[in-house]
């Protein structure tokens, strides 16, 4: 720990902090499965109690903490729902130019996943935008097989 005393912080006291999470966490049933079918190029999501069909899976049910284990395919495009523009692009994004950050409901999916859309600029983004997955080009079985999003035509 140190004082610093420049530039009017006189009696500051500072002190480095790394924040850091070393362990390793198993996937489980659902979200092992889905992340397997990423490596495939296909995406998964989950039935509900009430039929809605999750995506990304969760292990139980938003809405009545049921334990869920009905697994289904959906569609590798959809719709936007919501969305921003990032144009000042830090280190370790996604993309390494601006894009867009993005609420997206798959095809056959009742809710949205957020993921990034690779376009040339925010006029060319709106809500019920249609999108399509660019899949990476060495799948590992983790929500980077998903490389991003890109436009994929009108609005639906």
């Amino acid at each position: 720990m140190a004082v610093d005393d420049s530039a009017g912080g006189e009696g500051l006291l500072r002190a480095p902090l790394v924040i850091e999470y070393p362990f390793n966490r198993t996937t489980g049933p659902v979200v092992g499965a889905f992340v397997t079918a990423l490596r495939d190029r296909r995406v998964l999501g989950i039935r509900g109690a009430d039929g809605r069909v999750v995506c990304p899976p969760v292990e139980y049910d938003p809405q009545t903490g049921a334990p869920l284990d009905e697994m289904v395919e959906v569609g590798t495009s959809g719709t936007i729902t919501s969305w921003s523009w990032v144009s000042q692009v830090r280190e370790g994004q996604p993309l390494q130019t601006p894009h867009a950050l993005a609420l997206i409901q798959l095809d056959g999916a009742d809710t949205a996943m957020l993921h990034v859309v690779d376009a040339p600029g925010p006029e060319s983004v709106s809500t019920g935008a249609r999108v399509r997955i660019r899949w990476s080009d060495e799948p590992t079985g983790a929500i980077t097989d998903i490389a991003c999003f890109e436009l994929d035509g009108g609005a639906s």
